[in-house]
């Protein structure tokens, strides 16, 4: 009895030691699962304090002219849209509408993407026809669709009606003799939209700080990797680097708007478009050019369908899109906050039409 009851203790050690052994060999075989080497975070880098731009180098008095500018509804002919009409600031950049709603009710063709981290993208608009957001920011200004404006003149009458307008472009262009000027106008917004930035605990991830992830969140960027998002959506913007056509493994379902195309006039432009960046992704829906997709899930089943080899499980899109929110970055209230804006003078235009109009 004795030696039966010491080897029922010499079993029971044993079999307690491998219930150890065997959890920590599945611990640290789940740990390697989802460890995230240094070579696949090379792919990417977290995002500048500012987006800078040697042609404009930012300032305070530009930053600040830029601020009332992009606020400033004078600058469409009815005196009713602003930039941050559709590119609102308190909603990550956005209006919320695909299409957004411009002069007089009129719709263009394009979803209105958001203008936060946008400067750092190797082009602006979906077809790239701006260079940079400096260019970018005077083209709605014109745009019949948008706000309507008839010409460049017509705007800098506006603005130099404007004597505390007149004032802050000399301040912000010190040395130009004539310093309202349309190239200026775009300077002065692009300068205050390079600061449109929004680190977050992805940011954080990539100083090194390991726990900022969770396991659910590094399963959804292992994901992303292995099944080729990241050749796309790569760098600081997570996208927004390069032009892909749409349909790379299948026909894209939906082949109206050409894309680069309507630019370029080149058949291999055909459905090509900008890679949309993923900072902020879970808050800037609807989704592609034409803002058709309202949930993030579809999204990524489309582009797993369509752009990567290999199709994604249903489990396998909530886990990239677990990691896509974390990409997701506070607002900077502060910076973004409603200036006043200088008081018109006597011979201010007025809106083309009046409220009974």
């Amino acid at each position: 009895m004795k030696n039966r009851a010491f080897l029922n203790v010499v079993f029971l050690c044993f079999l307690g030691l491998a219930l150890v052994i065997a959890r920590d060999v599945a611990t640290t075989a789940s740990a390697q699962q989802l460890q995230v080497s240094a070579d696949l975070l090379r792919a990417f880098a977290p995002l500048p304090a500012a987006f800078e731009n040697p042609d404009n180098p930012l300032t305070e008095a530009k930053i600040n002219l830029g601020r009332m500018l992009y606020y400033d509804q004078r600058l469409s002919i009815d005196q009713d849209i602003s930039c941050n009409t559709c590119h609102d600031l308190a909603r990550y950049g956005i209006d919320l509408e695909s299409p957004s709603a411009g002069h007089r009710g009129q719709f263009g063709s394009r979803d209105a993407p958001t203008v936060y981290n946008a400067a750092g993208q190797v082009a602006q608009f979906w077809d790239g026809r701006a260079r940079d957001v400096e260019e970018q920011a005077v083209g709605p200004i014109l745009n019949p669709v948008e706000m309507a404006m008839p010409n460049p003149a017509y705007v800098l009458k506006v603005l130099k009606s404007i004597p505390e307008y007149v004032a802050a472009f000399k301040e912000a262009f010190p040395g130009e003799a004539n310093p309202v000027t349309y190239p200026n106008i775009g300077k002065a917004i692009g300068a205050f939209e390079r600061k449109l930035v929004t680190p977050s605990r992805w940011d954080s991830f990539l100083a090194g700080g390991q726990n900022e992830l969770t396991d659910d969140e590094k399963r959804g960027l292992l994901v992303f990797v292995q099944a080729g998002c990241a050749t796309c959506h790569n760098g600081a913007l997570v996208g927004g680097n390069s032009f892909e056509r749409l349909g790379v493994i299948k026909p894209w379902p939906d082949s109206r708007d050409l894309g680069r195309f309507t630019q370029t006039r080149n058949e291999g432009d055909r459905l090509v478009f900008k890679v949309p960046l993923l900072r902020n992704i879970e808050k800037t829906g609807p989704y592609f050019h034409n803002g058709k997709v309202k949930k993030l899930a579809e999204a990524v089943q489309l582009m797993s369908t369509y752009q990567v080899v290999r199709a994604l499980s249903e489990d396998e899109i909530m886990a990239v899109i677990a990691w896509l929110n974390t990409l997701t970055g506070a607002i900077p209230e502060n910076y973004i906050s409603k200036p006043r804006l200088p008081p018109s003078g006597p011979n201010t235009p007025q809106p083309a039409r009046g409220p009974g109009d």
